[in-house]
């Protein structure tokens, strides 16, 4: 497929794999029959790479010169580290510079996507790990299983029947180290180089990031107030064939926008007559300002989508707990990689955060969150329609941390970026959100870090970095 919304990995050159010798092994695939899909994982590779025999002295062909004084032929040449190819799919990174950045008291930083620091429950998680190492400290310290901690699965599985009144038994949620690892082991068990992936444009940059390491060929589906473009959306499923196709449906990143009920349908209608899987990221789906929430496009077809969720938006992201729910055949091989990857997640944490939400309402919580998320939200919205000008457009988000901003025509995101750390604000440009190019006509804001008065003042230095690049 060729257009708006493809884009293919750079080539390999005849010698970057002069030093292995590559031989796949195709694991039998699940076709797709009586109505049941296809799941093709990616292929095992096994390598048998041949030994650099300068490197190993007393066989035939070791370094000339044996005999000769070492400070006679030391090679003082800088080591050429051989790297593998996929290092160089992945797309460069905002995030250092953002980091640092943000640790600057002189910058008010919408770039940020991190939830508010005051809505961490100290004092609650503290008294729960103090129970947890009191009662049960050496079995806490402990290795445990890889697809995670029983009574924690249990409680996510009884939430999403109370929530959402979806049947996902425990044994179909596995515990990872923040849905991030679930992008890098989802792409890991089913994409081989070259292999057709799609997500909404514009997309997140995580995901962009983890799943370029396995060199794919993006294509990218536009995603508005409606949801994705359904036509696009179609003829991508259909034309491209995306072994995956990963979405946000509920206050999505980078934009804010949300998946309609309709487009949710039409989405799911689309997947159900193709062999590829819906991948739902649902990081934001408790923070919705009405507190009320949205179906799952993954409960419409169960046997075609993994969803995972994480604690980190509404607990703690220092705690890197999250969880991915799947059909049980893509759950094997999902645990196989996680046991390769990590053998599991942290333990103590996953025993210390269900203790917590033993003793601790989690809808109370959510709520104060989401009421306070969405004050700032309707704040920042109501400044760029009353002091910026009609130019300027942004989404409106229903929920989530972030909201999306179009520049005036002929204003780059990324000028607007060192403008804006000059007037003493952060923002971040819209470019890596993009996985096939665009973005330099959008920013993002960030509105869960940031109080009323450093709203106002941001938005003012924003301002005046807008009017200084016209």
């Amino acid at each position: 497929m060729t257009g708006a919304g493809d884009c293919n990995p750079a080539p390999f050159s005849a010698g970057q794999h002069a030093a292995a010798r590559m031989e796949t092994h195709k694991v039998p695939s699940i076709e797709k029959s009586h109505g049941s899909p296809r799941i093709s994982f990616a292929r095992p590779v096994s390598c048998r790479y041949h030994r650099s025999r300068s490197l190993f002295p007393g066989e035939r062909g070791e370094r000339s010169g044996a005999g000769v004084p070492e400070e006679e032929t030391r090679d003082t040449t800088p080591m050429q580290y051989r790297f593998a190819h996929r290092m160089t799919c992945a797309p460069p990174s905002f995030l250092d510079r953002l980091f640092a950045v943000s640790k600057d008291p002189r910058i008010i930083s919408f770039a940020g996507g991190l939830p508010g620091t005051r809505f961490i429950d100290v004092e609650g998680i503290r008294e729960a790990a103090s129970r947890v190492l009191g009662e049960e400290g050496r079995d806490a310290l402990q290795y445990s299983t890889t697809d995670g901690y029983l009574p924690l699965r249990e409680y996510i599985s009884r939430r999403y029947r109370q929530r959402l009144g979806l049947s996902i038994p425990p044994q179909q949620v596995q515990i990872v180290n923040g849905s991030q690892q679930c992008l890098d082991l989802v792409a890991k068990i089913f994409l081989d180089r070259g292999d057709a992936v799609a997500m909404e444009r514009p997309g997140y940059l995580g995901a962009i990031e983890a799943f370029s390491l396995y060199e794919p060929v993006f294509s990218d589906v536009a995603l508005g107030s409606t949801g994705p473009d359904i036509d696009e959306f179609s003829r991508v499923i259909r034309e491209a064939r995306p072994k995956f196709f990963y979405g946000i449906p509920n206050s999505q990143n980078p934009s804010g926008q949300t998946y309609p009920l309709e487009a949710r349908r039409a989405v799911a209608e689309v997947i159900r007559d193709s062999d590829t899987i819906f991948y739902e990221d649902d990081a934001f789906g408790e923070l919705f300002f009405d507190g009320k929430p949205r179906p799952p496009v993954a409960g419409m077809v169960p046997d075609q989508a993994v969803l995972s969720g994480s604690f980190s938006k509404i607990i703690a992201p220092g705690m890197r707990i999250g969880w991915i729910c799947a059909p049980p055949a893509v759950l094997e091989r999902f645990n196989c990689a996680k046991q390769a990857a990590d053998l599991h997640s942290n333990f103590l944490c996953q025993k210390i955060l269900a203790a917590y939400l033993e003793t601790h309402d989690l809808d109370v919580h959510v709520r104060r969150m989401a009421q306070a998320y969405g004050e700032n939200c309707r704040l920042m919205c109501e400044i760029l329609d009353d002091d910026f000008t009609p130019d300027i457009s942004h989404t409106e988000p229903e929920g989530g941390m972030f909201l999306m901003v179009s520049l005036p025509p002929g204003l780059h995101s990324l000028r607007l970026f060192e403008e804006g750390l000059r007037e003493g604000v952060a923002v971040l440009p819209g470019i890596p959100f993009y996985a096939c190019g665009g973005g330099e006509s959008t920013v993002r804001l960030n509105f869960s870090t940031t109080g009323e008065e450093q709203i106002h003042e941001g938005m003012a230095r924003l301002a005046r970095a807008i009017t200084a690049l016209r």
